[in-house]
């Protein structure tokens, strides 16, 4: 029998002490019931002409995911990076590899008539002589002015002569490349493909047109001259002009004017000038623009006063302030040497050194 106040048949099933409540763990929270596709009707709304119990609710609306938020950001930003990249380098699609030009450098002495004049203040010869007028150093060597090409944009030609210009600079205007023999400052401006033919022309030097140090820079015989004034006088143009759609041709046409004097000779010392004309022809495509590198494909240099009898692959050996150019001529050309080149000397015009 039940208790006092217990129904006749006992505690109903759901009550409190009944039998277990197969939904009791059924938690009927906020986000359950919202999430809900049926809701039941109030009971004034279902007293007002309604006559269903429930009603459908309209689907809940869910905004897009956190993962989902993330991924679009990153498709969006991959998307923007390659316009930018397309826009800011337009012209930087991969090519095919070209194999890089080797130098090829012709290297003319010029001898004097007489004696080479000489003076002990390095001002004066330069006042008489035709280098009056010349810039100092790298003022010498301005840019001129350019327009875009049909393949290369106006910032990129104009990054292709300055590229040129720090090459001229580097290789006959620093005192260490010189007098002093390094041969880094040069080197560093060079195309990869060139380097090779570079080292082996300053390891072993050669009379053979490819092989020649005074083709890729200007340097001096340190156990014989030394720079008697380094305000070095320059006059000169640059040009460039397209060769195809993946080259640029940039010519250098330079004279440059050395005061020199006797190494380890004391202050007084009677200077002497030197001049060397270097027309240089260098090829560059859009990745040695990008790099600010060059390739150097032809030198031809004519320098004096020297002697047609010295060897002038290697260093310059200028003749200095009285003296006079040795007999003979240049050395002899071999027509059965492969790859040989013909040894040519030349004679410096009376008018090209200072009237003294």
């Amino acid at each position: 029998m039940g208790g006092p106040g217990d129904p006749p048949e006992g505690t109903p099933e759901g009550a409190p002490g009944g039998a277990e409540d197969e939904y009791r763990s059924v938690v009927f929270d906020e986000s359950f019931v919202r999430a809900a596709r049926l809701q039941e009707y109030s009971a004034q709304e279902r007293i007002s002409a309604h006559t269903p119990a429930v009603r459908r609710r309209p689907p809940l609306r869910r905004g897009p995911s956190r993962q989902a938020l993330i991924l679009a950001l990153l498709i969006a930003l991959a998307f923007g990076t390659a316009i930018y990249l397309g826009i800011r380098h337009p012209q930087q699609t991969p090519q095919v590899q070209q194999p890089v030009t080797a130098l090829r450098a012709t290297v003319v002495p010029l001898a004097p008539q007489g004696k080479v004049p000489g003076a002990g203040d390095p001002e004066v010869l330069y006042a008489h002589s035709p280098a009056a007028r010349f810039a100092i150093g790298a003022e010498g060597i301005p840019l001129p002015v350019v327009r875009r090409t049909a393949h290369f944009s106006h910032s990129q030609i104009v990054a292709a002569l300055s590229a040129a210009k720090d090459y001229v600079v580097a290789s006959s205007l620093d005192p260490q490349v010189l007098t002093e023999g390094r041969t880094h400052p040069v080197r560093a401006l060079l195309a990869p493909g060139q380097l090779d033919q570079f080292d082996r022309s300053i390891d072993a030097p050669a009379a053979d047109g490819r092989h020649a140090p005074t083709g890729w820079l200007v340097r001096f015989d340190p156990d014989r001259v030394e720079l008697a004034d380094r305000r070095i006088r320059v006059q000169g143009s640059l040009r460039a002009v397209e060769a195809d759609a993946t080259t640029l041709e940039v010519s250098a046409d330079h004279t440059l004017v050395y005061a020199l004097k006797p190494a380890g000779s004391a202050a007084g010392e009677p200077a002497s000038l030197f001049t060397v004309r270097r027309e240089l022809q260098f090829r560059l495509t859009h990745d040695d623009v990008r790099l600010h590198r060059v390739q150097l494909a032809v030198a031809h240099v004519r320098a004096g006063p020297l002697s047609c009898a010295e060897d002038t692959a290697n260093h310059f050996r200028p003749l200095l302030a009285g003296q006079t150019a040795k007999a003979g001529g240049p050395a002899g050309t071999d027509p059965y040497a492969p790859d040989s080149t013909t040894a040519l000397c030349g004679a410096l015009a009376p008018g090209a050194q200072p009237r003294m």
